[in-house]
């Protein structure tokens, strides 16, 4: 089996939607139900400044998820492949609710004006990275990350993680990998109760 890495269009994020979320609820280990709550908002963040998404899907053969393919290298009859990692972001800007709720949280740990500016003028936010669990473990992480984040303009990435385990998960492992650093531990956002760490690095990857 060979994976497809594809950037995405507003369009084709909509076209694929429900398969992404299926990706993203299974991922997470969210009840069932949960798609149908973050739909809209997927397609809002769409229309957002600097909007990127990248998809990997997996061709039509059997087979264990094995090379990974970047964009130009797509075969013609990719139709109906199977849709197993999807990742997407955009440009921080102040009237975003996450962007303020990260300063509240730098806020209440002593940080000047000053130093949350310069983290927070200009960052790209990784809002989404979710590899489907038979697939991870296999690389693909890691690909769509550096392929999304390939040649950005902005100086920083940051990205929000639930405290699972600690850093005792693939996903920790792979932002590690990556070269991201703490900026905030045990943050939370309002109406989540779960704890949050806000990772960053600065960009190039």
């Amino acid at each position: 089996m060979v994976t497809f890495l594809l950037d995405m269009s507003p369009r084709e994020m909509a076209d694929h939607l429900g398969a992404a979320l299926r990706v993203y609820v299974t991922a997470m280990g969210y009840p069932p139900g949960t798609e149908s709550q973050r739909a809209a908002m997927w397609l809002d963040h769409t229309r957002r400044s600097g909007w990127r998404a990248v998809a990997a899907f997996a061709d039509k053969e059997p087979g264990d998820v094995g090379e990974i393919r970047q964009p130009g290298a797509t075969p013609a009859g990719l139709d109906g492949a199977e849709l197993l990692g999807v990742a997407y972001g955009y440009c921080g800007a102040p009237d975003q609710w996450w962007q303020q709720q990260v300063v509240l949280g730098l806020q209440r740990r002593g940080l000047t004006h000053p130093d949350i500016a310069r983290l927070m003028a200009s960052y790209f936010e990784l809002t989404e990275l979710h590899v489907a669990p038979r697939a991870q473990g296999s690389g693909l992480g890691e690909a769509l990350a550096r392929r999304l984040l390939a040649g950005r303009p902005e100086a920083n990435v940051l990205l929000s993680t639930p405290e699972t385990n600690g850093d005792g998960n693939r996903a920790w492992r792979l932002y590690r990998r990556l070269g991201f650093t703490d900026v905030i531990r045990g943050h939370h956002f309002a109406g989540d109760p779960r704890p949050f760490a806000i990772l960053g690095r600065p960009l190039p990857l």
